[in-house]
């Protein structure tokens, strides 16, 4: 079969999404193209896996950025999935719904903190430390505060000692402050959106699922997209929408390739301009982050899991109770703080971890193979970066490299809340719970640099925190964005963009629940749209 009701590009955390909401009620033919295979991985399906995952080119797309001036020229890599799952499968698991004025000031219909809250509860079902669930959403979210490590104690009292507030939930009414991450899991293995989403979407007649190929190009009549040609030539005909969930990269790639993007870059590709849009992969904006590294005090996650026999007990618990730090992400603790003056709003995320791995060889980042001594990483990344960057193709070609410019800290706003972030994290180990629990750094700490060195140090180790949006932005025109409010690409009819790319601005903390979100408002608008 080569025709569908709806074609579905990418299996990430939207497509998957779209691919379950679109096909429940049997009316519909969906069919979801995949570039990567099977996510049927034991380091996939193991939590504390992605540290296995992060450099494996069979599930990693394994982008590298441009050099990037602001990050003194250095040549970022970029990990995303190439898998059934997407990210969701190979990312550090944690869950975090956004704060209610990242999604305010999109500013669009369709889009405000309390329809998009209502969307969440939809997804969710949130299972308690002992068990107990509340929702029944598709989603599984865990909260396992109660099995976070021993030294999260420290942390949550230096917080309190500098006044920081304190939340229980960062997906609930009050987000603010300090506290555990929730984090996607069921029954102590990662609950990835292509085990919340696509399987139950898989076992209907309706639905067909096409892995391992890659999409050359959109095909149209006139404006209407009616399909895809995949790179080996085979053409897949869509009745009534295409729909790119490629993510903030492979959704502009496709667009491109297709001739929809800034005329000035298709016309030296020798690509024929359909749509003349440079705001296709333009707007690009992420999180940037730093870690600081001390030797502990007391025993840490590196004691357990850095000697062979901790590796070889800490695997028979998993085994044999889907328990211990194998079912756990890394990132333990963290939480939304304000830490430039005068902030009406959380500004910084901050992470506190007990683990570090700063003996990795030079480019690893082998999360699984800690130090072998006791130590702990504190980190955090300003929420809203103001700084934009692009990404573009570098050929027509569906296997060439994608010039990813993130033109990171390029402006002073950025630059202020960089330096206002680690007088937070210095304040934070000065603080005496921490400040007993550190017995010495590893490496630069805030405490020991000045503004200049703060920055300079920042620029010389900090980079992406692999929240990539805003590619394919919602807007309200043409002029300032790729989509509408409800996820048409502006000049063209048939074709939609629902992924991260679509996000008009970033969201405060980490990206994959809010792009499960917008896929879910997204297959809603799609119906309804069916039925006008």
């Amino acid at each position: 079969m080569s025709e569908y009701d709806f074609i579905i590009v990418g299996a990430g955390s939207a497509g998957c999404v779209l691919a379950d909401k679109l096909s429940r009620s049997g009316k519909f033919s969906v069919a979801i193209v995949e570039a990567g295979g099977s996510d049927a991985r034991f380091y996939i399906k193991l939590p504390i896996g992605y540290g296995r995952t992060y450099f494996d080119g069979r599930v990693n797309w394994k982008f590298n950025a441009q050099p990037d001036p602001g990050l003194n020229n250095r040549i970022a890599y970029w990990p995303r999935g190439k898998v059934l799952g997407g990210s969701s499968s190979i990312n550090a698991l944690v869950y975090c719904r956004g704060l209610d004025h990242d999604f305010e000031d999109w500013a669009l219909p369709g889009w405000s903190a309390a329809e998009v809250r209502q969307a969440y509860d939809e997804i969710e079902t949130r299972i308690a430390p002992d068990g107990g669930t509340s929702g029944t959403g598709p989603l599984f979210v865990s909260d396992v505060s109660d099995r976070a490590h021993p030294i999260k104690r420290h942390y949550l009292a230096a917080g309190r000692e500098i006044g920081l507030a304190e939340t229980d939930d960062f997906n609930g009414l009050n987000p603010e402050g300090i506290g555990l991450y929730n984090i996607t899991t069921r029954r102590g293995m990662r609950w990835s959106a292509a085990s919340a989403f696509l399987r139950p979407a898989l076992r209907r007649p309706n639905v067909t699922l096409i892995k391992n190929e890659t999409v050359q190009s959109l095909t149209f009549n006139g404006k209407r997209a009616t399909g895809i040609q995949l790179a080996n030539g085979r053409i897949l005909t869509a009745r009534r929408e295409v729909i790119l969930s490629g993510g903030t990269i492979g959704s502009v790639q496709i667009l491109q390739r297709s001739g929809i993007g800034s005329g000035a870059l298709l016309q030296s590709l020798g690509i024929e301009t359909r749509i003349d849009n440079p705001n296709v992969g333009g707007n690009l904006q992420d999180h940037l982050g730093i870690n600081y590294y001390y030797k502990s005090a007391e025993p840490t996650l590196n004691n357990r899991l850095a000697p062979w026999w901790g590796k070889l007990l800490c695997g028979m618990q998993y085994v044999l109770t889907r328990r211990g730090p194998l079912s756990l992400s890394v990132n333990q603790c963290g939480g939304f703080v304000r830490a430039m003056p005068g902030q009406g709003r959380a500004d910084t995320q901050l992470y506190f971890n007990p683990a570090t791995y700063t003996t990795a060889p030079a480019g690893k980042r082998p999360i699984i193979n800690p130090d072998p001594f006791a130590g702990f990483l504190i980190s955090y990344q300003p929420c809203r970066p103001t700084s934009r960057g692009r990404v573009d193709i570098s050929g027509p070609a569906p296997d060439a490299a994608p010039a990813i410019n993130p033109n990171s800290l390029s402006t002073e706003q950025d630059i202020a809340e960089v330096l206002a972030g680690a007088r937070l994290v210095q304040r934070m180990m000065d603080a005496k719970p921490l400040a007993n629990l550190a017995i010495a750094p590893v490496g630069p700490v805030p405490s020991a640099m000045d503004d200049a060195a703060v920055l300079d140090d920042f620029r010389t180790r900090g980079g992406t925190v692999f929240h990539p949006v805003a590619t394919c932005r919602m807007a309200a025109t043409a002029e300032t964005g790729v989509t509408d409010a409800r996820l048409r690409v502006f000049g063209a009819t048939g074709l939609r963009v629902v992924d991260a790319s679509a996000m008009p601005n970033l969201t405060s903390g980490n990206t994959n629940a809010p792009t499960i979100m917008l896929a879910w408002r997204a297959a809603d608008m799609i119906l309804a749209d069916q039925e006008s």
